[in-house]
């Protein structure tokens, strides 16, 4: 058994922990609507786990909406 992780694996996990990671770059339209779409519950978990597969952006625009909301 062998174990890997990616250089940027590592970074951005580091990054989380230390409270740095870096701002989103902004969503389109699309993503905005997608965006909003899933914070109103009308995505399913399953569908939006397809969108952030193909565009990691969504979910870090969703931790920021998160921690935003949390403070």
């Amino acid at each position: 058994m062998s174990v890997h992780f990616t250089i940027s694996g590592l970074t951005r996990n580091l990054f989380h922990s230390l409270g740095l990671e870096r701002a989103p770059r902004p969503l389109t339209p699309e993503e905005s609507l997608l965006l909003e779409c899933y914070l109103a519950g009308q995505i399913p978990e399953s569908a939006w786990n397809d969108y952030v597969f193909e565009t990691p952006e969504l979910e870090r625009h969703v931790n920021a909406r998160r921690r935003h909301r949390a403070s």
